[in-house]
């Protein structure tokens, strides 16, 4: 007898009821990049179709997105060079515009869950996500200012913290300092395993984050390595991470089903800049479909055990599942 499969692929009606993976507009959280300033809105040109906001405008943007289902977003801020020092004393100063719009966001809009960036390079001098001295990033030196920089983001009223930084110990630096003062509730998602990766150009370019020397490969992964992220992954569900994150996603397929496979706690992928810009590029080149590839791309994270992924195309996937051009 000839098996055929083909029958379970016949009708569009059929397909979606025998599909295996469903992402939605709540699987999705929407970066987001913060100026100071009023009536701002510039466009990152290494990432089209996404903006540096002035906060009055973002909340616009915000509100947007939630009448299209999307309800979680990251900050980022962009901070001018004056603000920057070498222990990145701005990140926990009561006049930080990030902390300020926090808090105008949350009043606003309640509903929505609001991520925040924990680590030293968007406020830093030198443009790293650690503590500089004499050519080195120092790891136990880093943490207080880490501490310090979430407990004021948690006051602000961030629901997750979200340290990218990779300095070892401080998912357990970062939960001991919450919960000391009086933030039990506020969550974690850790950058367990980010890797020491080539796609982070655009989002570079949005922050003016770059390193003013050197690079980040002491602290962040190696992308030959595997096994390591399981280590990075134990280490920080014993410290009290609530969620773990791969970042990048599409290069990293393997280690987002490894953390999966072998973890209890929500996965998440970061969907970078550079694997969006990709795909954008490609698209005004007229070598790829947008309203098919884009999709197809964020379902292939959500098929390899991602629950939750942030990337630059949140809005633009929950238009077209308004618009009938996704069908869940």
């Amino acid at each position: 007898m000839l098996i055929r499969p083909r029958r379970n692929r016949v009708s569009s009606t059929i397909r979606n009821m025998v599909k295996e993976t469903i992402l939605r507009p709540s699987n999705l959280i929407y970066p987001l990049f913060l100026v100071d300033g009023e009536n701002i809105k510039i466009e990152v040109k290494s990432l089209p179709g996404n903006y540096r906001w002035s906060l009055d405008l973002l909340l616009g943007e915000i509100s947007e997105c939630i009448s299209l289902g999307i309800k979680s977003f990251v900050l980022f801020p962009a901070v001018d060079d004056r603000h920057k020092n070498s222990t990145a004393t701005y990140s926990y100063n009561n006049n930080n515009f990030y902390l300020k719009a926090i808090k105008t966001i949350k009043q606003q809009f309640p509903e929505v869950c609001l991520m925040s960036d924990v680590a030293m390079d968007p406020y830093s001098s030198d443009g790293h996500d650690g503590l500089v001295r004499d050519g080195k990033i120092l790891n136990d030196e880093t943490l207080p200012i880490l501490g310090k920089m979430a407990v004021a983001q948690a006051e602000a009223g961030i629901d997750i913290i979200g340290p990218s930084d990779m300095m070892d110990g401080r998912i357990g630096y970062i939960r001991e300092e919450l919960d000391v003062h009086g933030f039990k509730d506020v969550a974690i998602m850790s950058y367990t395993a980010k890797y020491a990766s080539a796609f982070y150009g655009p989002f570079r370019d949005a922050l003016d984050s770059a390193p003013k020397a050197g690079d980040k490969k002491s602290y962040q992964m190696d992308p030959a390595n595997s096994t390591e992220a399981l280590r990075e992954s134990e280490l920080d569900t014993i410290e009290g991470a609530d969620y773990l994150m791969i970042k990048p996603a599409l290069n990293y397929l393997d280690i987002i089903q490894l953390l999966k496979q072998n973890s209890d706690l929500p996965i998440a992928a970061y969907h970078v800049s550079g694997e969006c810009a990709m795909l954008t590029a490609a698209v005004n080149n007229g070598w790829l479909d947008y309203e098919t590839a884009m999709p197809e791309a964020l379902l292939s994270i959500k098929r390899a055990g991602a629950d939750i992924i942030i990337t630059y195309f949140a809005k633009e996937y929950a238009r077209f599942i308004k618009e009938g051009i996704i069908m869940l």
